[in-house]
This record gives structure tokens, sequence and C-alpha cells, in this order.
């Protein structure tokens, strides 16, 4: 099946075809682009063309293990032969260099980028935040980044793999040996299952505050290079706050990998500063690269004006480079050791 989006032109109708996971919250994340989209191109035909991916068909092995673009890989590929004329990701999921041919479209209004807790059904009103759990208690991730952040917060918890889609998981706190989960606000509030949520995870939090992931929260359509008509298409999404962030962030964390991904988290807010009558928003990052065992971490933050995505780019990398200065490069060796060394395992969120 190949485009035909460049078969027509002007006002006359035509077909985008969207490449997207099969996952309810994919499918969903897709539903809200095109109803945007429809509002602006009434005489655009939007068909859905969804495909299971290797983290999606692969249940049992560890996320770290599956490595990078176990989400994107094969949709790109598709993008690529053009069976599709673009992709839309959750932000968090592509990787920070992007195949050749492809490029980062646009990147749509962020949902609440924190991470939640939902606590097992069973104990009712019991608890209400991590720290009120007692010691031993289990906490289900498939996220080294989150366990790593918990285990240097809370360390009496234990933590289990959890995995599948929202739905699954939500039926695995509630049947099986945990007491309780962590999961993306924003999967949630879109599936509108809110009401599961039980406490907000950000670096206020007290008792043990936590980081989201780089680009978590937000949409990201992801086009083939060149293509200027889709691109024209998606400007109308394009949310250009969220967008500097994202830059930001995933600037950061492509500076912090070198050759390996990492337990990198970060949080990007827009602040104003500066006397009432002068005032100037300024784009605040902070940052956290943290050891496996959450038993070592370097933080950092910086706050400046940016007003171009290049600002934005140059913003993480300033961050990531004074994280590695600071000490990071040790826990980076670290874990590169593990991955290249007997049994190595490659290290990747969800």
């Amino acid at each position: 099946m190949s485009s035909t989006h460049n078969n027509t032109e002007g006002s006359e109708p035509f077909t985008i075809r969207i490449g997207t996971r099969r996952s309810p919250l994919a499918l969903k994340q897709v539903d809200l682009v095109i109803e945007e989209l429809q509002k602006v191109h009434k005489d655009i035909t939007f068909e859905v063309c969804p495909i299971v991916t290797m983290g999606d068909r692969d249940k049992t092995t560890p996320l770290p293990e599956l490595g990078k673009g176990l989400w994107t890989n094969e949709l790109e590929a598709q993008l690529g032969s053009k069976q599709v004329d673009f992709l839309v990701h959750c932000c968090k999921d592509m990787p920070t260099t992007l195949p050749e041919g492809c490029q980062l479209g646009c990147i749509m209004e962020r949902e609440d980028p924190r991470d939640v807790v939902i606590f097992k059904k069973a104990h009712g009103d019991r608890y209400k935040k991590l720290g009120g759990l007692p010691q031993g208690a289990v906490v289900g991730t498939s996220s080294v980044r989150r366990a790593a952040q918990l285990k240097r917060n809370y360390p009496g918890l234990v933590f289990r793999d959890v995995r599948g889609n929202i739905d699954t998981r939500l039926r695995k706190v509630d049947e099986e040996g945990y007491d309780c989960i962590i999961l993306a606000a924003a999967g949630l509030l879109r599936m509108g299952l809110g009401g599961r949520i039980a406490q907000y995870l950000d670096s206020s939090t007290k008792g043990g505050g936590m980081l989201h992931a780089v680009g978590q929260g937000a949409l990201a359509l992801e086009v083939r290079e060149g293509d200027e008509k889709v691109l024209g298409i998606l400007k109308t999404l394009e949310d250009t706050p969220t967008m500097m962030a994202c830059f930001a962030e995933r600037s950061l964390m492509r500076t912090l990998e070198g050759g390996c991904s990492v337990p990198v988290a970060c949080e990007t807010k827009w602040v104003e500063e500066g006397e009432e009558d002068t005032k100037k928003k300024k784009l605040r990052i902070r940052a956290l690269v943290v050891s496996l065992d959450g038993s070592e971490a370097v933080e950092g933050e910086r706050i400046e004006e940016v007003a171009s995505l290049a600002q934005a780019d140059s913003l993480g990398k300033r961050l990531a480079q004074e994280l590695v200065e600071r000490g990071a490069q040790k826990i980076l060796d670290a874990i590169n050791q593990v991955r290249t060394g007997p049994g190595a395992v490659k290290v990747a969120d969800a």
C-alpha cells in the first residue's frame, strides 16, 4: 500500500495514512490527533494503520533487555517505505536520534507529564501516598528510571517488573502480588482513568520526589524528511512551549547517552523571573542521573530564556555537560560496563 497524499493538490480530497501501535492508548492518541486535524483540514481523509511492535509482542522479556527503538523501529520502517505518511508516538518512546530520512514534524501540547501512584483496590483508603507503605511492600514498574529513583527515596520497598497496556497493569495491581504500581499520568488521563490516581509524583513530593521521563506526556508526530505537504498540515498542531521543553529534554538525554541508555530523569517548567514590569518567561530544566540501585545520583538545574528550538537544544546540552562534570560520568561508565560485560543488559525506560 503506497501513500496517496501527493496525488492531489489544492483543496481536493485526499487520504493521509497514520502509523501507530495497536495498543488502546496508542489508538486513543491517534483519535485525539485526528480530531484536532479535522478542525482545520476538513478535506482530508485520515486512515489509521496500526501495527504490533516488538515491545508489544514480547510480554515477558524485561524492557531494559529489549533496548532502544522497541516501540518505534517497525513504524519507522513503514514510514520510510511510504506505507504511511506520518507516525504518532509518545515522545518518551522516541530515540533521541531518528533514523536517516525521518524527522520530528511537531510536538503537541503536553498532557500532565508526572508519574503517579495507583494502589491495589483491596487496600481501600489504607494508603494515600508511597511514604505510607510498610517495609517490604511491592511496587510494580517496568522502568529503570522509576525504580532507581524510588530505591533512592524509599529503600524499604520491593520492586517487581510489571508489563502490559494500562488495563492489563491495573488488573495486575488489583489481582496479583503488588501493593501499588507507578504509571504516567498522561496515559491514564487520556483513557479517562484519572480516578485511579492516588498520588502525583514530582520534584516537590514530600518524602521523596521523582522526575519524569524525557518527553513524557507529549505526543510527537514523525514524518519523512522533506515531506513539506504533510509537515505543513501537522504544523497546525504544534505547541511551541511544549516543543521547546521537549527539545531541551531530548538534547539532555542525547548528550548523556554516549553509547548507552541510562536512568535519566528530568522536569521542565516555564517560569517568570524579574520585577513585575520586566518579568521574563524562562525555561527551567531539572535533571537527575541515578545509578541502577539508587545509591548514587547527580542532580542539576538551569533556568534560561529560550526563544528557539536551537536555544532549547543548547540548554539541554549544557545541563548534561554540567552533570557529567559533577560526577554523572562515573554513573554512566558503571552502567555501560554492565551492558558490555557478561550478562549485559540494555537499559530502557517505559
